[in-house]
């Protein structure tokens, strides 16, 4: 090997460096160690006291010192599912930004062209541009510079009315772009002021989508609260409860009529609600219990800005009541624009009971005919969490010169009339004063109410970071406690030290010596491959965890075509340093590396580009270790061959008990493709039978919908808790074994085509609700729900996938996996120069696929794992994709070879005699592989096993394929004047 003393070179500074940025990694973990013994189990002490020490030295080389922010900024960050924590997928609301950009258009062209957007959105499509298709298929006349729709004063000097559509689309794609990039500078300030290590930021493309990962976050529903909030803060006059009075009580009489009675038990008005209905002086059917459809809603009658006061459950009832027409109709003159908000939630503790009761008021406020409220959020300039005059928790702003003009104006007539101002954020009044010592000037303020610290703090970050552009959606999330975590981590480092040390084990025991040189490769490999990821910053996931084990098993692959040729030329008679020369040659076996290499390069790139989160956690640690083992492989155990040889050293690639193994095979493969063919078509049939009648378990990655992981104080069974929760929620719930008897996976589609922050709150307490009874009272909403360290029960794990985006990932999945199939084949046209040989690889990977998806599809009902169909899937689809492609070239490259070459026989005997002598590769790479999957699918944890299960089947069907499909279907193609210039070319 020539410049060996630059391999070398370079191999001891990728060390060097490796050793050094892995060092950084051993450091934080120590620091963080620290942080949790001197925390002791409360996250909030853990964060601060590495807030503390965020500027300190904790990390000295002598020449150079780095504080811990440097430290923690150059470790190898680990994914949700090993450090537990919070993952949201945000879709900004284009349609909010149109309506916005419109001036609230009431044009009906436009509205309708909205509607219809949201509806026949495909998978993939910006909501803009399938807003632009509905528009432009119901138009006519009217055109987006309308006047009355973009053509006004917000957009004035953009957009005129002399404009053609085509412009003004333009102009909307570039404030599209503007609002989601203003809502991402919003979020980003949220984010780094809510106190988590690490938090991510990142917006996915052109889709109006921002991705949020908060690695240690614990509380839940705060946390979305804080993300999806708009955080549009308004300050409206409001009527006091008895200047409304007269209206409810109309309603409740006009709502008699068509409302059906109430079950008595349901009613339940208290003595304030009883007196308001009844006459003092006589008894009348009014009191009757359950004859009252709205009053039987409230718990209790208001005071001052409070009108009544409800329960949660009674609030959307209510809700339905007060905006139905004929019931707004009963409303006065000077009263019809009134608009009614309930209140931040009143929690209240029973002292006997300790029971907690949740109620919220409702307030009546005075809209306009544009719903505008007097005084907007915009005017505020700084706002604090403090107290206030009680010692209670509370948030004071401040206001600039025009806020503060106007607040003097709205303060001093409620002071005038003795009336109330509301202050309310994103329609949920937080607090309503009255004014008892004149105006207020300076523009200084209070929100004070029913709060806890927390929320002060919340509230007046989002205030200072001040509101989104647009309603920000939650489309996707997912939830890990670190308990998981850490159970994910010791999942992946067993299997990987397991799979590690058998590699290693078999390399040594059929190779010898030469093994003992491709285990020093594959170990310094390791090195490189967590060097490369802690250089980058790139973030190590559970997936990717799995992609190391299995680069495990490539990363000797390259060793193992080298020495299978080595042992070729030896067996020629040529002396070990010629052997060694030809099989590291072109001609010898880097064709073969380089073009099985290539085919796992495309599809991992495929799979990277099309894949999101975790998985291309699993792509880039694939693509990584391709290219680090490939150095490693080549040049590292050259060097201790090259060694050997210099010292004369015998070397045979091989130990006494397998020099003879996969040598000497005759086998008539082509012989045989009647019965592969017929046998590959009966499962190809079977396989489509079975996914007309049984069809996918598609999981949620692509349907929609909710999972939950939950842990069980002891075993529960599952058909039970799935026909509870079925009641509970209305709609069929799916609860199945998860790995252990005490552990569910519960899957539920319930209102997963509603967004909002409310809706997810409600699935978390109707779970909580149904499941309750199989925990011990110490476990609350919160312990249920919400993440911690140490957590042993409740939900360990919580993911969400929204409707939309659910069909973009099936979009991406499909393509994903045609493209791959694509590229690779016309990479194999440009390679092999024929496209038979492309026809033959393409052929044997539908083969694989159907083959997967029928195994997946016949046993997914019976099965002691999850056989679901999801992103995890697809990755391991695409990687049997590569995988059958990389042994299908082999074989190719030496049908190539001998085609090329003076091999003597029939065109068949040549084929026969390219499949027998490269036999031995075949078998033992996949042998390697299918040693490192079985210790994956035993050890490598119930999250990744059915994802496992799928690359098994996959390596056994693509190394048949390989064999006894790809060859024969390249045969059968071949032309016949062709073949006779083979044969003719070869003696025959």
């Amino acid at each position: 090997m020539q410049n060996k003393g630059l391999v070398k070179f370079f191999a001891i500074l990728f060390a060097l460096v490796s050793i050094y940025q892995l060092s950084f990694t051993f450091v934080a973990n120590k620091v963080k160690d620290d942080a949790k013994a001197f925390a002791g189990g409360h996250p909030e002490k853990e964060v601060k006291y590495l807030d503390s020490i965020g500027k300190e030295d904790v990390f000295n080389l002598g020449f150079t010192k780095f504080t811990y922010n440097e430290v923690k900024d150059k470790q190898i960050n680990k994914g949700l599912d090993l450090e537990g924590g919070i993952n949201v997928i945000l879709q900004i609301s284009v349609k909010d930004v149109l309506k916005g950009l419109s001036n609230n258009s009431k044009n009906p062209i436009f509205n309708k062209a909205l509607e219809d957007a949201k509806v026949n959105q495909k998978g993939n499509q910006t909501y803009l541009d399938a807003f632009f298709e509905a528009f432009d298929a119901i138009k006519g006349s009217t055109r987006l510079a309308s006047p009355d729709i973009f053509a006004n004063r917000n957009l004035q000097g953009e957009i005129d009315f002399k404009m053609s559509d085509d412009q003004v689309k333009k102009v909307l794609a570039k404030k599209v772009d503007e609002s989601v990039e203003s809502a991402f500078g919003v979020l980003r300030s949220r984010i780094d002021k809510f106190g988590v290590t690490q938090p991510t930021i990142a917006k996915l493309g052109q889709t109006g989508r921002i991705l949020v990962e908060l690695p240690g976050a614990k509380d839940v529903d705060r946390i979305k609260k804080l993300l999806s909030s708009k955080a549009e803060l308004e300050f409206w006059e409001t009527y006091k409860a008895d200047e409304m009075m007269g209206f409810l009580s109309s309603a409740n009489e006009a709502l008699k009529a068509t409302v059906k009675e109430e079950k008595v038990a349901e009613a339940k008005p208290t003595d304030s609600i009883s007196k308001l209905l009844t006459d003092k002086d006589k008894d009348s059917a009014v009191a009757k219990k359950g004859n009252n459809p709205l009053f039987d809603k409230f718990v209790s009658q208001g005071g001052g800005p409070v009108l009544v006061v409800a329960s949660p459950k009674d609030t959307a009832a209510i809700n339905g009541y007060l905006k139905r027409p004929e019931i707004r109709s009963l409303l006065p003159a000077d009263k019809r624009y009134v608009k009614f908000v309930w209140g931040k939630p009143n929690v209240k503790v029973d002292e006997k009971t300790k029971k907690e009761t949740e109620t919220l008021d409702l307030y009546a406020l005075k809209g306009n005919r544009d719903n505008v409220a007097p005084m907007s959020g915009g005017v505020i300039v700084d706002a604090r969490d403090s107290f206030d005059q009680m010692g209670k928790p509370s948030v004071t702003m401040q206001m600039n010169g025009a806020g503060a003009r106007i607040w003097e104006e709205l303060t001093g007539r409620a002071y005038t009339q003795k009336s109330f101002i509301a202050i309310a954020l994103d329609d949920v009044v937080y607090s309503a004063p009255g004014v008892s010592s004149g105006p207020i000037s300076g523009g200084r303020s209070e929100i004070s109410g029913n709060f806890e610290v927390s929320e002060t703090k919340d509230l007046a970050n989002v205030l200072r970071a001040g509101k989104l552009p647009a309603a920000a959606e939650i489309i996707q999330s997912e939830v890990v406690g670190p308990s998981l975590g850490e159970i994910a981590i010791h999942a992946g480092l067993i299997s990987s030290i397991v799979g590690f040390l058998l590699v290693c084990f078999w390399m040594v025991f059929y190779y010898g010596r030469a093994g003992w040189y491709a285990n020093a490769a594959l170990l310094l490999n390791l090195l490189f491959l967590f060097g490369v990821m802690a250089s980058f910053g790139f973030v190590l996931t559970l997936p990717g965890i799995a992609g190391i084990v299995l680069t495990l098993g490539t990363a000797v692959d390259a060793n193992i075509i080298i020495y299978e040729r080595a042992k070729e030329e030896l067996r020629e008679g040529k002396s070990l340093a010629d052997a060694v020369k030809t099989s590291y040659g072109w001609k010898g076996a880097m064709r073969s590396i380089i073009d099985a290499n290539v085919t796992h390069v495309l599809t991992g790139t495929i799979l990277f580009v099309f894949g999101t989160g975790l998985i291309q956690g699993f792509a880039l640690t694939l693509l990584i270790g391709i290219f680090t083992s490939l150095f490693t492989s080549i040049f590292i155990a050259r060097i201790f061959i090259d060694r050997d040889i210099a010292h004369n050293r015998d070397l045979t690639f091989t130990t006494g008990l397998t020099k003879n193994w996969f040598t000497g095979f005759h086998f008539d493969f082509v012989g045989i493709k009647k019965w592969s063919y017929l046998f590959s078509s009966a499962v190809v049939v079977v396989s489509c039978v079975s996914f007309y009648f049984n069809g996918l378990d598609e999981g949620v990655d692509f349907v929609g919908g909710r999972t939950f992981q939950i842990k069980f104080e002891k075993p529960v069974e599952s058909t039970t808790v799935s026909d509870e929760l079925s009641k509970a929620f209305g709609t069929t719930v799916e609860a199945k074994v998860f790995g252990e008897d005490d552990q569910l996976k519960i899957t539920t589609k319930y209102k997963i085509k509603e967004e909002g922050v409310e809706v997810d709150k409600e699935v978390n307490e109707k779970l909580y609700n149904g499941l309750k009874k199989y925990f011990g009272p110490g476990v609350t909403y919160e312990k249920f729900i919400n993440t911690y360290d140490g957590k042993k029960v409740g939900v360990l794990q919580a993911s969400k996938v929204g409707a939309a985006i659910s069909a973009d990932i099936k979009t991406n999945s499909f393509w994903a996996v045609i493209g791959a199939m694509l590229v690779v084949g016309l990479y194999l046209v440009i390679s092999f120069r024929k496209w038979q040989y492309s026809l033959g690889a393409l052929a044997a990977v539908v083969h694989d696929v159907i083959f997967v998806l029928g195994i997946y599809s016949l046993f997914y009902k019976y099965a002691p794992f999850h056989m679901e169909m999801d992103q995890h899937f697809i990755a391991a689809i695409l990687t049997v994709i590569g995988y059958s492609m990389n042994d299908t070239v082999i074989v190719f490259d030496r049908i190539r070879e001998f085609l090329a070459g003076d091999r003597k026989g029939h065109f068949k005997d040549v084929v026969n005699a390219s499949i027998n002598t490269t036999l031995s590769r075949t078998l033992n790479t996949s042998l390697t592989m299918i040693m490192v999957l079985l210790i994956m699918f035993v050890f490598g944890g119930e999250s990744i096993r059915g994802f496992i299960f799928a690359m098994l089947v996959g390596i056994v069907v693509g190394t048949y394929s390989s064999l006894f499909i790809a060859t024969p279907v390249l045969v059968d193609t071949m032309s016949k004047e062709a073949i006779e210039d083979i044969e003719k070319r070869h003696g025959n």
